[in-house]
């Protein structure tokens, strides 16, 4: 158990009280003969009750004590007295102010120097030396031990601080570093895959208008291809200025918002439209409630999602998509089955890379991913925590 420093205090006079008690009780002290034996602990209560102090009055403590030790001398000499005064002059050092050392050491020394001269003048120099060496322990060891001691106190106090300080400056530089990659980040976002996109919606718009003029109708397959070509890049667009406003924390767009399941529904629709043309249909389930989740779980549960069914655009052959969600009280599970092509696939550049970053997704939350073939379909799993166990993704 560790005291706080109010009880190290009483603890420090309470045993100072009971030591001097036992002192003055069996006779242990430096008695006079005309003071009775209760007269003698009345220093030592008041010595005490200085104790008790300090750490908060360091001067009156220290100015009352030696009068108190004054009088105590006098009328008989206690040792439990004369070690909380020296107790009391290490405490006035040590949490007094800077220049409470020096003048404890000049009093302290110049005291010192007074009585070995007297005892010298009037008695001889061993007895000179006796009370030079007493008044050496009682007024200079203990102030020169706390003046030691604070400054060791005062110089770790120093290096912690300028540790901190190193550290903050450090942290600055880092932070200053990562706005500068976010800047150049956004800088490269919008320059390069922002203007791509935007041609690409410009130009889908030019063929839809060419399209118009040829009187093609709605149906005919290339105008449904132009239509989702200019969907998909006009919402991909829309999605990187997001993020670039993201990246650029000073954006007046605001700050990104990430997508939700509550999105779902238009996930699927544009899936729909787009594998209509390939033989694709869509199926969603969901089962329990969904409840409140974590914005990294629900961030990650519809990347997965998202990625499965644009995987299932690229790879599936003709047939149904089914998509289940499980809503459980302590995980969720996606489960996307589609059918299943046989060979190599359709070979597309950066092919893998989804299933790399979904498995990604739910390792940093803490959970779990599988995708491969089983029983004649893609089936494509994943369980997600409802707590986020790992970092954010």
């Amino acid at each position: 158990m560790t005291l706080s420093p109010r009880q190290q205090d009483l603890a420090i006079a309470l045993a100072g009280l009971l030591a001097g008690l036992l002192l003055v009780s069996v006779g242990a002290y430096d008695r006079n003969e005309d003071v009775p034996a209760w007269l003698a602990m009345v220093p030592v209560v008041v010595m005490a009750g200085l104790e008790v102090m300090r750490r908060s009055h360091t001067v009156w403590t220290v100015s009352v004590g030696g009068v108190v030790f004054g009088v105590g001398v006098f009328y008989g000499s206690v040792l439990a007295m004369v070690v909380m005064y020296t107790d009391l002059l290490y405490a006035g050092v040590l949490y007094g102010r800077p220049r409470m050392g020096k003048v404890l050491h000049l009093t302290g020394g110049a005291t010192t120097l007074v009585l070995s001269s007297l005892t010298l003048l009037y008695a001889d120099v061993p007895n000179a030396l006796v009370v030079a060496g007493f008044c050496g322990l009682i007024f200079i060891a203990p102030v020169w031990t706390a003046d030691l001691v604070r400054r060791h106190r005062d110089r770790a106090e120093t290096e912690r601080l300028r540790a901190e300080q190193t550290a903050l400056l450090a942290e600055l530089d880092r932070r200053g570093a990562v706005v500068a990659e976010r800047a150049r980040m956004a800088r490269e976002l919008h320059d390069v895959i922002a203007n791509h996109l935007s041609a690409i919606a410009i130009h889908a718009t030019g063929a839809q208008s060419v399209a118009r003029r040829q009187e093609r109708t709605a149906d005919d397959p290339l105008v449904e291809a132009l239509a989702v070509i200019r969907e998909n890049s006009v919402q991909g667009l829309a999605e990187m200025r997001r993020m670039i406003g993201l990246l650029r924390e000073d954006s007046p767009e605001g700050p990104y918002a990430a997508p939700r399941l509550d999105a779902l529904d238009t996930l699927l629709a544009q899936a729909r439209t787009t594998g209509r043309g390939a033989g694709l249909a869509f199926e969603a389930y969901e089962e329990g409630e969904r409840g409140e989740l974590p914005a990294p779980v629900e961030l990650a549960a519809y990347r997965i999602v998202q990625e499965s069914l644009t995987n299932a655009l690229k790879h599936a052959a003709p047939g149904t998509v089914r998509l289940r969600i499980g809503y459980r009280p302590d995980e969720v599970e996606i489960t996307a089955e589609s059918p299943h092509r046989e060979g190599q696939g359709r070979k597309l550049q950066g092919a893998g890379a989804g299933l790399v970053g979904m498995g990604e997704r739910a390792q940093l939350l803490g959970g779990s991913f599988t995708a491969g073939p089983a029983d004649g379909l893609w089936r494509v799993r994943a369980v997600l925590p409802r707590e986020a166990k790992g970092e954010q993704p």
